[in-house]
């Protein structure tokens, strides 16, 4: 019985999509013959390891003709697992390496200081500004301007700023108007008191944000929770635009892809971007060595193997997806080494053994004569 269980050292290479298992659980792979023939839903095979590589259709396949099977991606990058214990809703790994793609920004975080100074009695009420870039829905750049203008009192300090967001995707519209008050307490000087909107959607004082619609659509603002200094704060004299975060990317072009621990096939852009376009499931039955030997060290599941499951790697008994890597055989060259030179003296002996009777039947029939 082959001990299918048994499992090679993994060796490291330099291409991406070199792939193996650290541990239990198989890839599932197909026949790019059964793909090609496009006759409904191809046999899922398992493997230990492969060498994949893209072919003039795009198929992530091995020298062999097996390709790789896996659950694509929804276009936001998130995916929808399949059917555990059946293949049904795998498909071949397949992608375009010219593929042109952009991210539309959703998610901007903003951390500003506002300087103190501005909203005293006989400042001179200087409006601040900055603008902030994103991207559409079609990857072209477009800019976010935000003013800053404080409200000056007569006496003492207003502690007060409004905040006024206009898209340049809009003509320069304005999409959102806020009032905000900071705290002058001695434990919680210089953080947000109260963001009020007078114009746009409402500030959610769980996330610390504001949304408001952008040309493309809705788009998240971060300026802060209420008491704390993670976002906007009011401090001193400076105007401080410290950090400026947001998701996101212009129009790149697919450079490479790779998988990760847990079985994420992703596609790397020239942009700078990263998207999910495939999630990669290891196969594992209850009796590997129940498992039907097929060519090119492929198995299928057998009455003696019991039925298989789509696990996510890294979870349950299976290991995680190995990039860069293939299973070495798991014969151990030693030991294999050993037992042939001891058949080889073995023979070498009884081959002795015959010659020396050989030449004594030899003497013995001279001596008759």
């Amino acid at each position: 019985m082959r001990l299918i269980d048994q499992r090679g050292p993994l060796v490291g290479t330099n291409n991406a999509t070199d792939l193996a298992v650290s541990g239990r659980g198989m890839l599932p792979v197909a026949s790019l013959t059964e793909v090609q023939g496009d006759n409904g839903s191809p046999t899922m095979l398992m493997t230990t390891t492969g060498s994949f590589r893209t072919n003039d259709e795009g198929y992530l396949t091995t020298k062999s003709g097996l390709v790789l099977l896996g659950w694509p991606a929804n276009p936001d990058g998130t995916v929808s697992d399949g059917p555990r214990d059946t293949a049904e809703g795998l498909e071949p790994v397949q992608y375009n390496m010219n593929q042109l793609t952009g991210e539309p920004t959703t998610t901007v975080g903003l951390g500003v200081n506002l300087p103190a100074t501005d909203t005293e009695a006989g400042s001179a009420g200087t409006v601040r500004n900055m603008t902030v870039e994103y991207y559409d829905n079609l990857g072209s750049s477009q800019t976010l301007g935000i003013t800053y203008t404080p409200t000056v009192p007569a006496t003492g300090s207003s502690n007060e700023w409004t905040m006024q967001i206009t898209d340049s995707a809009s003509g320069g519209a304005v999409i959102g108007e806020y009032t905000m008050t900071f705290n002058d307490s001695r434990t919680a000087g210089g953080s947000l008191a109260s963001v009020t909107a007078v114009s746009g959607g409402a500030y959610d004082p769980a996330t610390g944000s504001i949304v408001v619609n952008v040309d493309g659509g809705p788009m998240e603002i971060k300026v802060g929770t209420i008491g704390e200094s993670d976002g906007f704060t009011q401090l001193s004299d400076t105007f401080a635009p410290a950090s400026v975060t947001k998701d996101g990317s212009e129009v790149g072009t697919m450079v490479g892809v790779e998988v990760d621990p847990q079985g994420y096939l992703r596609a790397n852009y020239d942009s700078g971007a990263s998207r999910v376009i495939y999630k990669i499931p290891l196969v594992d039955v209850p009796n590997l060595n129940g498992l039907k030997s097929l060519d090119n060290q492929t198995y299928l599941p057998s009455s003696d193997s019991g039925s298989y499951f789509l696990w996510d790697a890294g979870d349950g008994p299976t290991g995680e997806v190995a990039s860069y890597s293939r299973e070495e055989s798991a014969t151990d060259v030693a030991t294999e080494l050993t037992d042939m030179i001891k058949t080889q003296r073995a023979y070498s002996s009884n081959a002795k053994v015959i010659q020396t009777v050989d030449e004594m039947l030899q003497e013995t029939t001279n001596i008759k004569r």
